[in-house]
């Protein structure tokens, strides 16, 4: 069979033999009505669990649209004219909107990159802000004791809608909802207090009611009112399929549901070799975005069998702190050491991926260089016929294969 894959801004080609496949893991067949904009518009009109966005809101009040930065594939400009539509619709001004993009902890975007997150047309009306790390209120502190530290322009705003897009997220459970607060316009000590709980078992890919992550997240809502959100699920070609808006646990729950329908696969066993890829730019923009690929994986791979990754990562590793506790290791067994005596937000990333390697070998093919990847415990290829080549010898000719072309979506679940 000849595969074709998404890497950066392009594609990766190779063959395997029909024999060997065990899976291609590719979204369920789950019906669905509109699509894109119109679907977009459907979700505006029947909000979950609140009254309308055009009634929610009053004219003159001051409001903060949070939404995904350039790491994520969520189509701001795709939803937000809809959104400012339902604004304008209420009696807002645009002057009284400032669009704010949470980074998180990544970095800081460019002009380009913000307006080509939400399009020339609302770039020129409104304020578009990232969020600031450094410009952040200390609002109080949860019952699991992270310190609720917001960007100022968000817990300043008389309104808060949160958009995003809803995929799993391997210990937050899922992306979405409340999330767009916290971690996203966050100080980064209230992120790793948050991400610290990340070592717990019930901290999973497709868990949100018993995660320990997600409840945290949840209920930093109560120091910052969210008033609004709205989610999208996106197919494989990045296709809005399903929205949800209003409340931002319930709405967010509702589109949970439907993500689970859509790529929670079941496959007949464990492979020996698993290919697994983010699908192309902006998911393997660096290493720190493309674990997630690798970590669903882990679901597919047999110990001791090889996980092959396939993510360019142009911007090298993506994060400081991840490349320090990379560069500060000696062995997948340290970095998962450390990170249980001393967690740190960005080292959580590199014992992350020493968790998968415990487990599995993992080769990558991507613009990393050599060295890069093999700081990391990673075998690198410069093609996914020689990585190819080098599973086989290792595992025999008679391997397994499965195949995850959307490793960051889907969720492999042994039958």
């Amino acid at each position: 069979m000849h595969f074709r894959y998404g890497y950066g801004r392009g594609v990766k080609e190779f063959d395997i033999n029909d024999a060997n496949i065990l899976a291609e893991l590719k979204q369920n067949n789950v019906k669905y009505g509109l699509t894109g904009i119109d679907e977009v518009r459907r979700a505006l009109n029947e909000p979950i669990g609140t009254p309308g966005l055009s009634e929610i809101i009053k004219k003159g009040e001051k409001i903060a649209i949070v939404t995904s930065d350039i790491t994520r594939p969520m189509p701001t400009k795709i939803v937000l004219p809809a959104v400012m539509d339902e604004l304008l619709k209420a009696g807002a001004d645009y002057n009284d909107i400032t669009v704010v993009f949470a980074l998180g902890s990544h970095r800081s975007h460019t002009e380009d990159e913000k307006r080509y997150l939400v399009g020339d047309e609302i770039y020129e009306k409104v304020r578009c802000i990232d969020s600031d790390a450094k410009r952040c209120k200390f609002l109080g502190t949860t019952s699991r004791g992270t310190p609720v530290e917001i960007f100022e322009e968000v817990a300043d705003a008389q309104r808060i809608i949160c958009l995003g897009n809803i995929e799993y997220h391997y210990f937050a459970g899922y992306s979405g909802g409340a999330k767009a607060i916290m971690p996203g316009v966050s100080t980064r000590a209230a992120i790793q207090a948050n991400h610290s709980a990340m070592v717990m078992d019930a901290a999973r890919a497709g868990a949100a009611e018993d995660n320990p992550v997600r409840q945290d997240i949840d209920e930093v809502a109560r120091f910052v009112p969210i008033d609004f959100i709205l989610n999208v699920v996106l197919d494989e070609n990045k296709n809005i399929i399903k929205a949800v808006a209003g409340h931002y646990i319930h709405a967010h729950r509702e589109g949970c549901r439907f993500l689970d329908s859509l790529y929670k696969v079941t496959i007949p066993r464990r492979a020996d070799i698993v290919i697994t890829t983010p699908g192309g730019f902006p998911k393997d923009i660096n290493l720190y975005q493309a674990q997630k690929a690798l970590d669903n994986a882990k679901h597919a791979v047999r110990d001791g069998g090889i996980i092959i990754l396939l993510a360019a990562c142009t911007e090298g590793y993506g994060e400081k702190v991840f490349e320090r506790w990379i560069n500060e290791s000696d062995s997948p067994d340290s970095l998962v050491t450390r990170i249980k005596t001393n967690f740190e937000l960005g080292g959580h990333k590199a014992a992350a991926i020493a968790l998968v390697e415990k487990k599995a070998r993992v080769f990558i093919v991507s613009d990393l260089e050599r060295s890069m990847a093999e700081r990391l415990y990673m075998e690198p290829f410069g093609s996914m016929e020689e990585a190819l080549d080098k599973a086989f010898r290792e595992l025999g000719p008679d391997a397994s294969v499965l195949l995850m072309p959307h490793g960051g979506s889907t969720l492999p679940v042994v039958d």
